[in-house]
């Protein structure tokens, strides 16, 4: 054997290289990285629709647009779309979530910075499919998920409604999302989990009035987006629809029998909340739901009444009623016995400032209950597993514009501390319910008084 041939065979105990074996694991990997994101590309891809003339008030009829007018109301579009203070339909409304800040686009017809250049097919492309005019996915902080089920006729008359609104220039606040949340083509995959493009099907064993109603709640009023526990990506848990959720500091509560408070949500109960914002038994709308209650007036009462009917099922409040009925008496002579108590008591410290800073307003006397005073032994923030609708009540108040019409509750942001705080919300959880201790109680006051520290209440 040559010595060529000698210095080309390995030492012994050494092993061989395999040069060209992990080159082959390599350059397949990489194909498959490739052709992956050539399969993602085609299906994230959607192409831009063309600009077209501003529509005029008169391409469409009076009656058209004013049925968009209710139902821009039934959809909340001014509440989402208009910041306190800003111009109506301008954007800019901040929606924090666990993927970052997502601000609320101009859906005005500006031409520059709204939608004026949008046909009605690049409208309905985003209403149902959740795509701009220019391709790019939406998120879905914009409900799409549920406007998909609205009918031909409620988008054109929507459009149309939107289109005759006096265009303002505001241009789009950036989103604060960190990489990669904010990379607009991962829309494309979380459509494919999650998202299911369709019309509303009504269930033939429902009435008309029920099925008007889930029409109203399950695409515009997306009443599920806020009141359904989101997994992980974001998506509505559709094995916990409508079982409580949080919602920008806030907490929805559970519209089925899961809702804590002693007292249904009953038929009467829900038309006056929903059209209103007070409900005698419940509290006051407040939060998020303050102009809920206040676009829902909006409506016809025909569709108040079906939303009502299709809500009430969810926990068959009027079913329950006489449990509710008798929960009263008790819980208002609780709560006088324990204020009547802690009157004389000299170690309840949180009594005592219930007593000087509360009691003045928040009493009843047995059987009835005063709704412009609610009876916080039947509140429904009171008996809520998650205390933050009662921590801001109590340091922000209610307003005048927020509230139920002649409703207003001061704020003690100013004159109470943290501690404060939270030996009333632990004397009122003690004394007027059963439930255990909200635990944390402290960390939770905190970091809503510092979150709505900047906020102009």
């Amino acid at each position: 054997m040559s010595s060529d041939n000698r210095e080309a065979l390995p030492e012994s105990g050494a092993t061989p290289r395999r040069p060209r074996r992990w080159g082959r694991v390599l350059a397949a990997f990489l194909a498959l990285v490739v052709i992956g994101a050539g399969v993602f590309a085609v299906i994230a891809w959607r192409p831009a629709l063309p600009e077209v003339a501003t529509p005029s008030r008169a391409s469409f009829s009076p009656d058209v647009i004013a049925r968009g007018a209710r139902l821009a109301s039934a959809g909340f579009c001014a509440s989402c779309h208009t910041i306190a203070g800003g111009k109506p339909f301008g954007g800019g409304y901040a929606m924090k979530t666990g993927f970052g800040t997502i601000y609320s686009t101009n859906i005005s017809p500006d031409r520059e910075t709204g939608i004026g250049s949008w046909s009605e097919d690049a409208f309905r492309r985003a209403m149902r499919e959740g795509v701009a005019r220019d391709g790019s996915h939406l998120f879905p902080a914009f409900p799409y998920d549920h406007f998909t089920k609205l009918s031909d006729a409620d988008v054109h008359a929507l459009y149309a409604f939107i289109m005759t609104r006096d265009a303002v220039n505001v241009p789009a606040h950036p989103n604060d999302m960190p990489f990669p949340f904010g990379f607009r083509p991962l829309q494309a995959g979380w459509k494919v989990l999650f998202f299911r493009e369709g019309r509303f099907v009504p269930t033939n064993e429902k009435s008309v009035e029920w099925n008007r109603g889930a029409y109203i709640a399950e695409s515009l009023s997306h009443c599920a987006a806020c009141h359904t526990p989101r997994g992980p990506l974001g998506e509505e848990l559709h094995n916990k629809l409508y079982q409580g959720a949080s919602v920008d500091g806030w907490f929805a509560p559970a519209l089925t029998a899961a809702n804590p408070s002693p007292m249904p949500w009953t038929s009467d109960e829900l038309f006056g909340y929903l059209t209103t914002g007070l409900s005698r038994y419940h509290g006051t709308a407040a939060g998020p739901m303050a102009s809920v209650s206040q676009e829902l007036a909006n409506l016809e009462p025909a569709d108040q009444h079906a939303l009502v009917t299709y809500v009430e099922s969810l926990g068959d409040g009027d079913h329950r009623a006489a449990q509710g009925t008798s929960a009263v008496t008790p819980a208002v002579a609780v709560a006088l016995a324990a204020d009547a108590h802690d009157r004389m008591a000299v170690s309840d410290v949180g009594g005592r400032m219930f007593i000087a800073a509360c009691a003045s307003c928040h009493y009843n006397r047995a059987p009835d209950v005063n709704p412009m005073r609610p009876e916080l032994g039947l509140n429904t923030a009171v008996f809520l597993d998650n205390p933050s609708n009662l921590i801001h009540v109590m340091l922000f108040g209610i307003s005048a514009k927020d509230g139920a019409p002649g409703v207003v509750m001061p704020g003690f942001a100013r004159g109470f501390s943290d501690e404060d705080v939270v030996r009333i919300a632990s004397y009122l959880r003690a004394t007027r319910t059963h439930k255990a201790p909200w635990p944390d109680l402290a960390r939770q006051v905190a970091q809503i008084r510092a979150a709505g520290a900047g906020e102009s209440r």
